[in-house]
């Protein structure tokens, strides 16, 4: 009989889901992610009307993961270095509730390792400011559109991606090298 993986959903926005896209589909352990959105009042919400400020919805990555290969906090230790959790409703020149920074926990355990693991990045000082970080409890995912699934990758040289997901994912890569799956392999 075949051993079944075990498998846990993180939910996670932090700014455009395309650099949270990039760098989680890069890490061992991690078996699909997908971009959309959560935590609006629309049913089906499309890129455009998001991007209208008017849905409540927040650009997330939907993360599958194996917790016996990454654990759900070290998921959030990443999160945390691929965006600034400390602005409300932005990330950098991107500005609107799409763009908050927010956790949506899918259990009790998930919501308390959010508490705590926001209060280790605290107790850090890595930020000058307060974390802002929305802790939420779980939501309702929708897919974001075709194109934007897995967009760093086959957009490597769009204006965006070359200025604002590269050095991310760069940043990323540098600090997570050992738990990168071509390191793992």
């Amino acid at each position: 009989m075949a051993e079944t993986q075990a498998r846990e959903t993180a939910l996670l926005g932090g700014g455009c889901f395309w650099c949270l896209d990039a760098a989680y589909r890069q890490l061992n352990g991690v078996l699909e992610v997908e971009s959309g959105y959560a935590g609006g009042h629309v049913e089906n919400p499309s890129y455009e009307a998001v991007c209208g400020k008017k849905t409540g919805h927040a650009e997330v990555v939907r993360v599958v993961f194996d917790p016996g290969v990454i654990s759900y906090a070290d998921l959030l230790r990443v999160f945390f270095t691929l965006h600034d959790p400390t602005t409300k409703d932005r990330q950098g020149a991107d500005i609107g509730p799409q763009y908050r920074s927010v956790i949506f926990s899918t259990s009790d355990s998930q919501a308390e390792t959010a508490r705590q693991v926001v209060a280790e990045i605290d107790a850090e000082g890595i930020w000058s400011d307060p974390i802002v970080t929305e802790l939420a409890p779980e939501a309702r995912f929708w897919p974001a559109e075709t194109e934007h699934q897995d967009y760093f990758a086959r957009n490597p040289w769009a204006g965006y991606c070359r200025v604002v997901v590269a050095p991310k994912v760069a940043k990323f890569r540098q600090k997570f090298a050992a738990r990168l799956k071509s390191a793992a392999a």
